[in-house]
């Protein structure tokens, strides 16, 4: 069963998705909260699976309340949902340890999936729609800490050849084809790079990708 903790300051939203996702057998929602600082509490409390946020609302938004939910260590995953697919709150809520975001027009189907992908690890966002984000948003793109590049020195040349190819937007199937590599052989050199770069997922990979200029904003 996954427990869900849904955010959002509109009543409306907030009964949608709830009528949504109880009526699903594997789902359980287990609160609801108006605003970033419910949220922060509520997440300690209840430590859903998945949390639902929201990006504008009033006090605290919905990308602090990621970044403290995250900060905390605890095992909730962040599935944002925003208005526009390059909407820059987006990509400040990917930055702070969302697991990936959905429109708020999704189809109810891509929204329960991406709600099951979230609570299994995955990462909700295509590769080639984080690539597009990024490129929207490469300004803002910071130097690489010492630390990161320690842990970019920790990789093979292959895992480098890997992580370069999923920050280019290629999926494990297409990086198999143009690799020479069986798709479990990606899948298992994805996990050693998350674990060596400390990333939570595919998303915040490619982000240290960018961020390390192993790849470069087209």
């Amino acid at each position: 069963m996954t427990t869900v903790l849904i955010v959002d300051d509109q009543a409306l939203q907030r009964m949608g998705f709830n009528m949504l996702l109880e009526a699903q057998s594997d789902m359980n929602v287990v609160g609801e909260a108006t605003n970033g600082g419910e949220a922060v509490r509520m997440t300690a409390e209840l430590r859903p699976d998945v949390v639902l946020m929201d990006v504008r609302m009033p006090g605290m938004d919905g990308i602090e309340a990621t970044r403290r939910i995250v900060e905390s260590g605890g095992r909730s995953r962040i599935l944002v949902l925003t208005t526009f697919d390059l909407d820059e709150y987006a990509y400040d809520a990917l930055r702070a340890g969302a697991s990936g975001f959905l429109l708020k027009d999704a189809q109810p189907d891509e929204l329960v999936a991406g709600v099951r992908a979230v609570a299994a690890g995955d990462a909700v966002i295509s590769p080639g729609l984080t690539r597009k984000l990024i490129d929207a948003f490469s300004d803002r793109l910071p130097g690489h800490s010492p630390q990161q590049q320690r842990r970019l020195a920790d990789l093979t040349q292959r895992e480098c050849e890997v992580l370069t190819a999923m920050a280019t937007g290629w999926t494990n199937q297409e990086i198999a084809e143009r690799l020479h590599l069986a798709e479990s052989t990606v899948k298992s050199h994805i996990g050693r790079i998350l674990t060596k770069i400390d990333a939570r997922d595919r998303v915040q990979a490619v982000i240290f990708a960018y961020d390390t200029g192993l790849v470069r904003p087209s």
